[in-house]
């Protein structure tokens, strides 16, 4: 386990707010990335919007095989202690999805409905492979518009996205430094997707087959991480799940659209109470991945500080 670091999150919403969302970003996102969504489900809910360690504003870990699944719901089981959150809404793009679906799956998982964003319980080896291609980057840019621009490419799938949607992508994905401007994570981990062993894909059914609360399936048309034939055979298995695909997207849905907003927002608002609104919070503490089950944090919520750097 990666040991102590630093886990970030930005929060949305009542903290008095008894329904509580977590937010799970993609392999290399960050919190920002649901700032519609959250904004929107705030209405109702307590929202906690997490950078993962070696994203946004969390610590990077010391080395890059410490970027497991193990690590990552160590830690998310760290921040629902933080929060005191016994009961959460899950809803997880990508990587995020999967982390759900892992944390679903658990005894007495404290996931009581679960989003999977364009994931689902197989992804094929192609469509890795083609997100560790999409992750390869300068390392630096002139520029903030360079950033953006870079963006706008890898992530073209995302839909239409307006000006100002690529703009705050592009601020909260990169980081100014001293000789420019560098993606907001740790670069590092690229090394866990390449080369990949030879084989067929990711396999979770195992999970799948576990997860017992309500589930809401999310399909980008022309996703090619999370192929029709997928989605079909876990409704086939789960016939109480739901699938609502978007047209116009790919890999994966941005959860920025209005529509795309209003499905999973339905979907959480579901038997919840009303709940008053407030401007974001940008939240961390210290989090402790050592054991499975961390008990509580060592100290008080503190203002964001720069991830410790890299150890290269």
């Amino acid at each position: 386990m990666g040991g102590f670091h630093r886990l970030h999150y930005v929060e949305w919403g009542e903290r008095s707010n008894p329904e509580v969302v977590v937010c799970a970003h993609g392999y290399s996102g960050n919190a920002r990335d649901f700032d519609d969504l959250a904004r929107a489900l705030a209405a109702d809910a307590r929202v906690i919007c997490v950078d993962f360690a070696g994203r946004g504003e969390s610590d990077w870990l010391a080395t890059p095989v410490q970027y497991h699944f193990g690590q990552l719901l160590a830690d998310a089981e760290a921040l629902l202690a933080h929060a005191g959150a016994r009961r959460v809404h899950w809803i997880g793009t990508s990587m995020g999805g999967l982390l759900g679906m892992l944390a679903a799956a658990r005894p007495l998982s404290p996931v009581k409905r679960l989003v999977m964003n364009d994931v689902g319980a197989f992804v094929p080896l192609d469509a890795l492979q083609a997100i560790a291609r999409n992750l390869e980057a300068p390392a630096r840019f002139a520029s903030l518009a360079a950033v953006e621009a870079h963006l706008r490419a890898t992530h073209r799938e995302w839909g239409e996205l307006t000006a100002s949607q690529w703009r705050r992508l592009a601020v909260h994905g990169a980081r100014r430094e001293s000789d420019g401007w560098r993606l907001h994570y740790d670069p590092r981990i690229l090394r866990l997707l390449g080369p990949l062993p030879p084989g067929l894909g990711l396999f979770f059914w195992d999970a799948w087959y576990r997860v017992a609360c309500p589930v809401l399936l999310l399909r980008g048309e022309r996703s090619a991480v999370f192929p029709a034939d997928v989605a079909r055979t876990m409704l086939a298995v789960k016939p109480a799940a739901r699938l609502v695909q978007f047209s116009g997207c790919g890999h994966a849905p941005s959860l920025m659209a209005d529509a795309q907003v209003d499905v999973v927002r339905n979907f959480v608002r579901e038997g919840k109470d009303k709940a008053t609104w407030r401007e974001p919070r940008s939240s961390s503490f210290p989090a402790s991945s050592w054991t499975p089950s961390p008990s509580s944090p060592r100290s008080r919520s503190s203002g964001s500080r720069p991830p410790a750097p890299s150890p290269t």
